[in-house]
């Protein structure tokens, strides 16, 4: 996890722009470990609504976002 607590450091940097370009790159990276775990719940029988519950979304939200990967 050092991307990550690097990222996270450099989020709050005093200089916008390299701030920003870490929120960004944090946002990427949330995203990609969220498909990651939506595809692994599956893969051990989840159900939509069990995923969305932990994610703390509708159960359309969330199949919408993955239903179809």
């Amino acid at each position: 996890m050092t991307e990550a607590t690097d990222l996270a450091e450099r989020a709050g940097d005093r200089d916008p722009r390299i701030g920003l370009r870490a929120v960004s790159a944090l946002r990427r990276l949330l995203d990609q470990l969220e498909a990651v775990q939506v595809r692994s719940a599956r893969h051990q029988g989840w159900s939509w609504q069990e995923i969305a519950a932990e994610l703390g979304v509708s159960r359309q939200a969330v199949h919408k976002k993955y239903g179809r990967q």
